[in-house]
């Protein structure tokens, strides 16, 4: 299955001038820059900020019945796709384990968390099976040991590279089986490490949940800080400015992995590298990462030598890595968009004869994808503006927040602007050269 055995699909025969549209994303993005240092001359995100829900609304959304609800199905979901990996068709064309896996879940955790909130903390199957372990073992929900401060988003960052490498280089990634064994070996992994440190060890440990409630800051629906629900400009969700250890590294990942994806569907990568090759693919991956932290790293090092303080210091990085969150979400958009809209009814057809058996329960047993949900052209669109609207989205979070700094603000955010723009250059290039 070549969807699956390259880990993303989509469509490549995008109608678009390349050149152009490269040129015009990069000068979006500067014009962006130029407007906010003209325009925009005091901070106007407010973490704070926001117009409270209706009560009764909000009352709705935090209803312990609606969690429950939330957790019952997502543990039998769950155990479902489990059960499917090993008792299910042995091809990865007919079980239903690999699209859950690969398609729904990780990238329907994307629209669901920007649009809904976190949901998968609210949800997630781990956090039932631990409350289930600690009554069982009797040990207190909040561990015996507190999780150090110092580990931050390091454990999530170092998950979350493990899948991307699973998903984009592994051998066998679709192979059932694998899948099946790989989903208990990460809940009995998480589990034990949560049973050790407590339920917040799934906050910034556990790779999916720390992606999703990432994302979810992004989200229109937020919680104030006195805990109330309120309708917000999504960007006002990641303007704290406090330091958060493994962010950055977080960030990094989920940006360069899928800028390698774009990469891998180059010609010149079809043409030079063995798309099977173990080693130059975990090397590409690597370098794709490690590109985009050595370029935030030292943008952000020059903008504190250009503002007057200590380039030496962590904590610019660490200050500004919540504004690489729109560039993360710009660039999943782009490279999931015709994955997740085309591919991801297999699992809507799969779903329905779970096992093989010749079941039609949700009536699309036998049907085929229908490609025609999303054509070149609308495929080209969300594409190049999904990775432009992230960059500018990024580019006014930064500004906002170094507005708060010390220093000028506008000189210091030059470096950060230059690398905003090589990215949305390199983005588009890697998606209009397949």
């Amino acid at each position: 299955m070549h969807v699956l055995a390259h880990g993303l699909g989509g469509r490549t025969d995008l109608p678009l001038d390349a050149v152009a549209a490269i040129a015009g994303g990069g000068l979006a993005v500067a014009a962006s820059f130029l407007a906010l240092t003209a325009a925009w001359k005091r901070p106007r995100l407010h973490p704070g900020a926001g117009r409270p829900l209706p009560p009764a609304l909000a009352r709705l959304l935090d209803a312990p019945a609606l969690t429950a609800a939330g957790r019952a199905l997502a543990l039998a979901a769950t155990a479902l796709v489990v059960a499917v990996a090993f008792a299910g068709p042995p091809s990865d064309t007919r079980n239903l384990a690999p699209w859950a896996l690969y398609v729904t879940f990780w990238v329907g955790l994307v629209p669901a968390s920007v649009l809904l909130g976190p949901v998968w903390r609210r949800v997630n199957p781990l956090r039932t099976l631990h409350a289930a372990l600690c009554r069982a073992t009797r040990t207190p929900p909040s561990g015996r040991r507190a999780l150090p401060e110092r580990v931050g988003y390091w454990p999530a960052a170092a998950w979350l590279t493990g899948f991307v490498w699973l998903e984009l280089v592994a051998p066998h990634r679709s192979d059932p089986r694998l899948v099946g064994a790989l989903v208990l070996a990460y809940a009995a992994c998480n589990l034990a490490l949560a049973w050790w440190f407590g339920r917040d060890w799934f906050t910034r440990g556990d790779g999916f949940e720390a992606y999703s409630s990432l994302l979810a800051r992004l989200c229109p629906i937020g919680r104030r800080g006195d805990g109330a629900l309120v309708l917000r400009t999504p960007l006002t969700g990641i303007m704290k400015g406090d330091p958060e250890p493994g962010l950055t590294a977080t960030a990094c990942v989920l940006i360069g992995s899928t800028g390698f994806d774009g990469v891998t569907r180059t010609t010149y990568w079809r043409d030079n590298v063995d798309p099977s090759s173990v080693p130059a693919g975990t090397l590409g991956l690597a370098c794709a990462v490690g590109a985009v932290a050595a370029l935030y790293v030292a943008a952000l090092r020059l903008s504190a030598r250009l503002t007057g303080q200590d380039p030496a210091t962590r904590a610019g990085p660490a200050r500004f890595a919540a504004t690489l969150l729109p560039i993360a979400l710009g660039y999943t958009v782009a490279h999931y968009f015709s994955f997740f809209v085309l591919e991801g009814q297999t699992t809507a057809i799969l779903a329905s004869d779970p096992f093989g058996t010749g079941l039609n329960l949700l009536g699309s047993t036998g049907n085929r994808v229908d490609y025609g949900l999303a054509g070149p052209t609308l495929v080209a669109q969300v594409q190049v503006n999904a990775i432009v609207l992230g960059h500018i989205a990024g580019t006014i979070a930064a500004h906002d927040l170094a507005l708060r700094g010390p220093g000028r603000a506008a000189r210091g955010q030059l470096p950060i602007a230059a690398v905003m723009i090589a990215l949305t250059c390199a983005g588009l290039f890697a998606l209009l050269s397949g």
